[in-house]
């Protein structure tokens, strides 16, 4: 049985009344996983247009230059790269006035409001911290290079007045609540949640294969969601009670090309990931089980061609099983929406402090699935 959210409205009808209802100010619990959803109706109406100014022109940064585009609320006005003619090249492509050779250049330029971070992870934290005190909102593509180095960005930005939030996308799309919301009657306790998030990698001259510019390689680029799956869907303030991890390196390069583990929580859930690069096919599989039924994602990190997104569930026991999928949306794909989320958590102190904290949270557990990956190498 197939249903699509109708109830009073979609997800995005409901998310454009709340948030229109607090005045801009919505957060989840600072406590667990925090899903920042406004409304786009909501966020055009009531956020003021932040000025994106982008450093790095990779194909993340070509992705999310069109997701700027998309996105009420948000303007790609500059970029920076470490050659002009290669800033220019992206500029002229994404229709951008302002490029720079120096991020520094572009981070005291008064022509932007915030800056997209779109680096390797071992520059990452100069560059935001220095974003920040130049007193620019920051956005960073993620992983971190540990949690002390996040908790270091958070303090600049706290310093200087200034938001933060990490580049996930799918915990901004509508689908991350609707499912959190309908937790209690559709899972119950949810005491496990299984993930994998797998693709081909041939490329041995991408940064991820890297170690100097990607310490975690597939673990800290893939299992990053993995982890913040965990944080989204397991029970608000859980805390690792006990986590065994391995990980499997490229033989020329010496990347962490795969990882996988289980995490132990002090609440008795636990939550079992794979990551890797070396998949002969791309997996996005999310299962989360709790005492009253069972929720699946075929797709969790993305969404459908019209910014639907779907999941199935089942309940019941042998026999008795009943089986149902939902689609909710169609909405803007979730990277569209994390810029206008940010447009509006940029004015929300509270919503500030749960971003930082998802962020924060995230990371302590990817730290602890990487060190114990290479604890279990020796």
């Amino acid at each position: 049985m197939a249903t699509r959210d109708n109830e009073e409205g979609s997800v995005d009808q409901r998310r454009r009344e709340l948030l229109g209802a607090a005045g801009g100010s919505l957060a989840a619990s600072a406590l667990g996983g925090v899903t920042l959803v406004s409304p786009k109706r909501a966020r055009a109406e009531s956020a003021a247009t932040i000025r994106w100014g982008v450093v790095g022109t990779g194909s993340i940064a070509n992705s999310m230059a069109r997701m700027i585009g998309l996105a009420d609320a948000a303007e790609l006005v500059a970029v920076s790269s470490r050659r002009m003619e290669t800033a220019r090249a992206f500029a002229d492509k994404h229709g951008i006035d302002k490029a720079f050779d120096d991020w520094a250049d572009m981070a005291e330029w008064d022509g932007i409001d915030a800056i997209y971070v779109a680096t390797p992870t071992s520059v990452r934290e100069e560059i935001c911290v220095a974003a920040a005190n130049n007193g620019k909102h920051v956005l960073g593509e993620k992983p971190f290079a540990s949690l002390e180095s996040v908790q270091r960005i958070a303090a600049a930005c706290r310093a200087n007045d200034v938001g933060f939030m990490d580049g996930t996308h799918f915990v901004h799309h509508p689908r991350t609540k609707h499912i959190r919301d309908r937790m209690s009657a559709k899972v119950g306790w949810p005491w496990s949640l299984d993930s994998a998030f797998q693709f081909n990698l041939p490329d041995r001259g991408n940064i991820r294969f890297n170690p100097n510019l990607e310490p975690m390689g597939a673990i800290g680029d893939a299992g990053w969601y993995n982890m913040r799956a965990a944080v989204e869907y397991l029970s608000p303030g859980i805390e690792i009670r006990s986590v065994s991890a391995y990980l499997r390196r490229d033989r020329e390069t010496g990347a962490a090309i795969s990882g996988s583990g289980v995490i132990l929580f002090d609440d008795g859930a636990t939550t079992t990931w794979n990551c890797g690069f070396d998949s002969g096919a791309v997996v996005m599989d999310l299962r989360l089980t709790g005492d009253q039924g069972v929720i699946n994602l075929d797709n969790f990190l993305s969404n459908d061609q019209d910014g639907s997104a779907s999941y199935s569930q089942k309940k019941g026991s042998w026999g008795s099983t009943v089986e149902g999928s939902t689609t909710v949306g169609p909405s803007q794909p979730g990277a569209a929406l994390m810029f206008e989320d940010f447009a509006a958590m940029v004015n929300d102190p509270e919503w500030r402090e749960a971003s930082i904290h998802s962020t924060e949270r995230t990371q302590r557990w990817l730290d602890a699935i990487w060190n114990s990956a290479v604890e279990n190498e020796s």
